[in-house]
């Protein structure tokens, strides 16, 4: 078993314990499910003793060059108290969404084997017309949702 494979296999549970570490140093009380069968990644008790639900997906460096920040085929129905944690590596970039913002969005796939499941796109892809270096970027859309800390769970 190669360091790639292991890196791949592993990268996004690494960076629910990466996350969910930053947000305990933020003050936060967060309690991991010892089983992720409902996309629940951590719960977060805030200080008002409400519950909320985060899902964290995250991409890595290896990814294909424009994908950096795109998450597909997700299953997800409108959920009260819910947030998703979106991360990538590539742009050392994170955004913090609600279900229902997710949901305002997100792209509902129509058919094939993926229908029904949502995909949702932060950056795009642009070229430097003078260096010919391609580079990706937060699209305007989502700059709303960039979060630096995890405030909004306070």
């Amino acid at each position: 078993m190669g360091i790639a494979f292991r890196h791949s296999a592993g990268f996004g549970k690494r960076m629910e314990y990466n996350l969910v570490g930053k947000m305990l140093m933020e003050g936060l009380d967060v309690y991991m499910p010892l089983v992720d069968d409902h996309g629940v990644d951590c719960v977060i008790k805030k200080e008002d003793g409400t519950f909320i639900e985060v899902q964290i997906k995250a991409r890595s460096n290896e990814v294909t060059d424009g994908d950096a920040a795109l998450f597909s085929a997700i299953t997800h129905e409108k959920t009260e108290n819910f947030y998703f944690v979106f991360y990538s590596e590539r742009l050392e970039m994170m955004w913090i969404l609600s279900s229902e913002e997710f949901l305002q969005e997100c792209v509902t796939n129509k058919n094939g084997k993926n229908a029904g499941k949502h995909g949702i796109w932060f950056n795009g892809n642009k070229t430097d017309k003078k260096t010919g270096i391609k580079k990706e970027y937060c699209k305007k859309q989502f700059e709303k949702y960039i979060a630096t800390d995890f405030s909004r769970f306070h």
